[in-house]
């Protein structure tokens, strides 16, 4: 994109993507000392950039991955698509025993630079930069000492019935029939939104039983005494949580999350720092967040 004018071909496109993911597995299997052929489920998640081969067979291709490997390729499913592969490994991890699962995040930008007028489609060029991160799960019993986390919870919200959520974050080409992503003013609404019902889920399954009863109270007299009592009970999630990754979206929607989850700035700095370092890096932006957290103590 350095060149002018810059060269958005497939090609391009192509390159940068391996170059993504061929130099994160290579440290992954470098510092891990796993072997390549030992990785029985494959998922890698790319929203706008899917050719094919899919990057998934490339993967297969360039490590020589076993043949009997269960591979897969997510499509346009965005910033959260990341954390959606990890839930796909998990559920795959379940029923297929003693192996390895490799979850690989990327967003491809030469592909989608918007080379138009359209502020709202603009404001992508501003926030997306070029990242990646792979992510090595494991259910063998020896790998129990070695591993550096216990993965307990993963609970996944769908607000995409609704026509907001649904258009908040959409590809599209502009009036002169350029193709960008457009990002819609009500992205933070429904950002917030998304988040509170997603919380919802999470809460019973992590709060101590004494935010439980508080929220339980304020959601029975909310249905009592609907004028007398405005807001339900925000539990304190600093109780069973203590570190946060929130996707660095954007400086708006971490402003909002922090807001609404009664977050202090101290939980939000791997969010902000991240963002403000390595920009929007899309479904990786989570890993990057956490690789902060782990450096800093």
């Amino acid at each position: 994109l350095l060149q002018v004018p810059p060269r958005k071909t497939f090609a391009a496109a192509r390159e940068e993507t391996e170059q993504v993911i061929i130099g994160a597995l290579e440290n992954l299997f470098k510092n891990t000392n796993v072997n390549p052929k030992d990785i029985g489920i494959l998922v890698v998640n790319s929203s706008m950039f899917n050719p094919t081969p899919s990057l998934s067979a490339m993967v297969v291709n360039t490590f020589k991955l076993r043949s009997n490997v269960r591979s897969f390729n997510l499509g346009g499913m965005g910033c959260s698509a990341g954390v959606i592969a990890i839930d796909l490994a998990k559920d795959l991890l379940h029923v297929h025993k003693n192996t390895y699962a490799l979850v690989v995040s990327t967003e491809n930008i030469t592909y989608n630079i918007y080379a138009g007028d359209n502020r709202s489609m603009m404001v992508s060029n501003c926030l997306f930069r070029v990242g990646g991160a792979a992510i090595l799960l494991s259910n063998k019993p020896r790998d129990r000492r070695r591993s550096k986390y216990e993965l307990v919870h993963t609970v996944r919200t769908h607000t995409g019935a609704d026509d907001k959520s649904f258009r908040c974050v959409q590809q599209g080409d502009d009036e002169n029939g350029k193709t960008g992503v457009s990002l819609s003013k009500d992205i933070t609404d429904v950002a917030g939104r998304t988040v509170k019902k997603n919380i919802a889920t999470l809460g019973p399954l992590i709060l101590p039983l004494s935010e439980k009863l508080l929220f339980f109270v304020t959601f029975m007299g909310k249905k009592l005494f609907k004028d007398k009592i405005k807001h339900y009970y925000v539990p304190d999630f600093k109780l069973a949580i203590d570190h946060f990754c929130i996707h660095a979206g954007g400086k708006a929607v971490i402003d909002v999350l922090e807001k609404n989850l009664g977050l202090a700035p101290i939980d939000v700095e791997a969010s902000r720092s991240t963002l403000h370092r390595f920009g929007n890096t899309s479904s990786s932006s989570i890993w990057y967040e956490l690789a902060y957290i782990e450096a800093k103590g």
